[in-house]
């Protein structure tokens, strides 16, 4: 993706672009900045730069052809997102979640989505269950056709849209910076096969749960999808440091 600065092609006129009132070169670069933020968040939530590798500010300004300016802002934005981290004299990193913290964020993501499921037994109107159905049908196709980034897409939104339809906006920023740090654990989940029916199976009995109106049995489905969710990754994890299952244990949260 090639983002163009507009600066860089215009008429004669841009010389008058040195005049432009203060607040409006400010908004300006802002916008550029947030445009170029998304490009490299969604490369990043996509997995097209590993944990752990380095972003080059120059590389990228080249690549989506804008000043460094809008890069180094984009940067800032990412660090406060927990996506990245800035090291004095190194440089800019994609941020590489310990296990431990991850487990954490498991944790809170539980509590949250419990409150979630419970919240919209009593609330969800006929259009948004509808929605989710929907949702959960294209999972369920992406599973037949073993697209795997396909359905982790469906999985993010399905659950962002889950969190949206409580119309609770404090819930649904902070849910979604939890989200985005645990991206990437969550996509090496699905990346194996076998996982990804177990994960829409999961997904089914959400929405039914919901549907049925009661409150206890939705916030109990949202709640174990989670743990679920967060004992595979502990799993996948050992299996790729190549340690026994039995070495570490597994917590939960008390009800």
């Amino acid at each position: 993706m090639q983002i163009v600065d507009n600066m860089q092609f215009c008429d004669p006129m841009c010389g008058m672009s040195a005049a432009l009132h203060p607040t409006i070169a400010l908004l300006q670069s802002n916008s550029l900045a947030s445009v170029v933020q998304q490009e490299i968040e969604r490369a990043i939530l996509a997995g097209e730069y590993a944990p752990g590798s380095k972003l080059l500010e120059a590389a990228l300004a080249e690549k989506m052809g804008v000043s460094r300016g809008p890069v180094r802002e984009a940067f800032r934005v990412l660090d406060e997102a927990g996506l990245v981290r800035t090291e004095k004299n190194r440089g800019v990193f994609v941020r590489d979640i310990p296990m431990d913290e991850a487990i954490e964020i498991f944790d809170l993501r539980a509590a949250m989505d419990e409150w979630v499921g419970r919240r919209l037994a009593e609330s969800i109107t006929p259009p948004q269950l509808k929605e989710l159905r929907g949702l959960v049908a294209a999972m369920t196709q992406a599973v037949k056709t073993h697209e795997a980034y396909e359905y982790h897409m469906l999985n993010l939104k399905f659950h962002d849209r889950l969190v949206e339809m409580t119309g609770n906006r404090k819930l649904t920023s902070i849910y979604r910076k939890f989200i985005k740090e645990l991206s990437l654990f969550r996509r090496r989940n699905l990346a194996e096969g076998w996982l990804m029916p177990v994960s829409a199976g999961e997904h089914q009995k959400i929405v039914q749960a919901i549907a049925t109106g009661d409150p206890q049995a939705a916030g109990r489905a949202m709640f174990d999808h989670v743990m679920e969710s967060k004992e595979r990754t502990i799993a996948n994890d050992l299996r790729r440091q190549g340690v026994g299952l039995e070495s570490i244990p597994i917590t939960h949260p008390s009800d």
